[in-house]
């Protein structure tokens, strides 16, 4: 076999959420920091992600994380996410997947009870501490970039539901942040299509209608995601983050929960040190905690943690022929939805 191209991937998901790590054959990606990197894939070459992320060697579900030598001197590893959309700067699930691989392969020296990770990403540096034993990375914990509320209570025009409030966000990406009741249903696993599909018709009206970037990192831009909320009896957040082209999170989603907590605790209904439980749509949880208080470029910002679990599940390699008239992928709507006519 005669292929251009092989990369070899360690299957890893984090409480459902499927995330990837390319472990081996990742070309070199110019730029002097990963959020440069990050660009350099979304402007210049996206030809990695797409022989990633879309078909015939991969599909919708999931992401694919870059594992890349740490910019700053500071980091273990750095990484950044690749999903069928876009590369992304941060995820909490990836983070957690990233880990986890990165302690369960022996790339990092596990050590017992606790080892620290520290993750270099575009959206800033994150401190992985991972609970482990009889060599296994049992769960990890989160130390996310800052938060912080872009803007509250945004009133956007939708054709189906009216006027619909939401909170604008930064958790490591932009969210728009909805009640999913405005919408007429609730987070269940039987109501996901519904869920995604009002998603994706919201984050093409917020990007269309407001623009929003990162005030110290102009690669970051754009709302990323679409996630509804809801609370249960308990106090539990139930979260449904929706994306591109048209699926659900499986897991409770890091940096949106992170982001959600930013409007909590700009709404004086938490503290530093409190604890709170968010849960996905097929019922795994994170424990989601308020670190601190901080600021970015002079706005309120907070420090989120966030805690949860990852598994490695397979191992496998993909290789491109040299000769194959499909090397840039392609996705199509019978499985992709209507948004995969935007894929060129």
């Amino acid at each position: 076999m005669r292929w251009k191209r092989t990369i070899q991937l360690l299957d890893v998901h984090c409480e459902g959420e499927i995330g990837k790590v390319a472990i081996g054959g990742v070309p070199k990606i110019p730029g002097n920091s990963i959020a440069e990197q990050l660009n350099h894939i979304n402007t210049v070459d996206d030809s990695l992600r797409r022989f990633l992320c879309l078909e015939p060697r991969s599909g919708s579900i999931g992401s694919v994380n870059l594992l890349l030598p740490p910019k700053r001197p500071e980091a273990d590893a750095g990484f950044i996410i690749l999903q069928a959309d876009q590369a992304h700067a941060m995820s909490g699930s990836n983070s957690i997947c990233v880990t986890t691989a990165l302690l369960e392969s022996g790339m990092i020296e596990m050590k017992e009870p606790e080892t620290v990770v520290m993750l270099d990403t575009a959206a800033g540096l994150v401190k992985a501490t991972a609970t482990c034993r009889d060599g296994r990375c049992e769960r990890v914990k989160l130390t996310m970039v800052p938060s912080f509320v872009q803007e509250l209570d945004v009133e956007v025009g939708t054709p189906e539901w009216g006027r619909i409030k939401l909170d604008l966000c930064f958790g490591g990406v932009f969210y728009a942040l909805v009640d999913v009741r405005q919408i007429g249903t609730t987070i269940e696993k039987a109501n996901a299509r519904r869920i995604v599909e009002a998603g994706m018709a919201l984050k093409d009206i917020v990007n269309r209608t407001i623009p929003v970037a990162h005030p110290e990192i102009p690669e970051i831009k754009g709302v990323a995601y679409v996630m509804f909320r809801d609370t249960e009896e308990d106090g539990t957040v139930r979260t449904c983050t929706t994306m591109w082209p048209g699926r659900v999170d499986r897991s409770p989603c890091g940096t949106g929960s992170s982001a959600n907590l930013a409007t909590l605790h700009a709404r004086g209904l938490v503290k530093v040190g409190d604890r709170l439980k968010s849960r996905s749509i097929i019922g795994s949880e994170f424990e989601v905690g308020l670190e601190g208080v901080t600021t970015v470029a002079g706005r309120p910002a907070i420090i989120p943690t966030i805690s949860g679990r990852g598994w490695t599940f397979g191992l496998h390699q993909v290789a491109l022929d040299p000769f194959d008239p499909l090397a840039e992928g392609f996705a199509l709507t019978d499985t992709w939805g209507p948004q995969a006519g935007e894929i060129r």
